[in-house]
């Protein structure tokens, strides 16, 4: 779960998540929305899949990122779960 938060603590990746919550892109058409280099983006997109944020396919010469919500399903639960213990 730290990992999660680690890459939901940058802002350049909440807005890839962003991005992504419009539809699924390649890594090319993430690139085009930062001013920064492609290997930066490049970084940013390897952590949030390692998160389990995005995950990753490849059609052709290209790979299509896209958003994967269930990670953060399972910390909704947590949290509710968490808030609902005590009282």
């Amino acid at each position: 779960m730290n990992i999660v938060f680690k890459a939901l603590n940058d802002g350049t990746r909440r807005e890839i998540l962003e991005l992504l919550r419009k539809k699924d892109m390649t890594a090319g058409e993430i690139a085009q929305q930062f001013d920064m280099s492609w290997p930066s983006i490049s970084h940013h997109l390897d952590l949030l899949r390692q998160a389990g944020l995005v995950s990753a396919k490849k059609s052709g010469q290209f790979i299509y990122y896209s958003l994967d919500t269930t990670v953060v399903d399972e910390i909704l639960k947590w949290l509710i779960q968490l808030k609902t213990k005590k009282k």
